[in-house]
């Protein structure tokens, strides 16, 4: 049987890539189906005190997760994946993160990567698709709540923060990682299980090393 995932994300979140990535194991040994969907932590945070260097953070993340949204609205949520995953090798492997930018450089690359009209970089610097935006964003927070950021996936229907992992587990170690995930997303009194990070992102490497 078929497991629904539907998988929020903002590109600029090394955790929520290193999550990402981790789904992108489980589809080689498990039956899912992946539904991806844009979010946008500069909406999350908007209206909220925060430290001076996370708002410079989060200012400047609004440009991919609109182009990410324009590119849904404009070619379809089939863009998104192959965008996401073009995003997340500019912004999270090579390093191309200049600050003030809203990430242009990045997305300029992705976007001829992932084969989509160069002009969508333009959306990175307007409110033209805020409103989709929104809503994808909303729509996850009335699922699992507001006190999250991503990763957000939800199993079945049944959403949660996470798992946030580092490094991201291979082949069938991914595969029983998900099957955990699943067995307590399948039980309605679940709701929350933490412990404190002691590692930081830790991303695989082009041959599958962590680096």
């Amino acid at each position: 049987m078929t497991t629904t995932v539907d998988f929020w994300f903002d590109p600029t979140c090394p955790w929520c890539w290193i999550t990402s990535r981790w789904i992108g194991e489980v589809q080689k040994v498990r039956d899912i189906q992946v539904r991806w969907r844009p979010f946008s932590l500069s909406v999350l945070n908007e209206g909220r005190d925060l430290d001076p260097g996370y708002r410079a953070m989060m200012d400047n993340a609004w440009g991919p997760a609109r182009v990410v949204a324009a590119a849904a609205q404009l070619h379809g949520n089939d863009a998104l994946k192959p965008l996401y995953d073009a995003l997340g090798e500019q912004i999270h492997h090579q390093q191309n993160t200049a600050q003030g930018d809203k990430y242009l450089p990045a997305i300029e690359a992705a976007l001829a990567e992932a084969k989509l009209p160069s002009e969508l970089v333009n959306y990175a610097t307007t409110d033209e698709y805020d409103e989709p935006l929104r809503a994808s964003v909303a729509q996850a927070l009335e699922k699992v709540g507001d006190d999250v950021g991503v990763p957000l996936i939800a199993i079945d229907g049944v959403a949660f923060f996470g798992p946030v992992l580092s490094p991201s587990p291979r082949g069938e170690e991914a595969g029983k990682v998900f099957d955990g995930a699943v067995a307590l997303a399948s039980y309605p009194g679940f709701f929350e299980l933490k412990r404190t990070r002691t590692v930081g992102p830790i991303f695989h490497g082009e041959d599958g090393d962590a680096q």
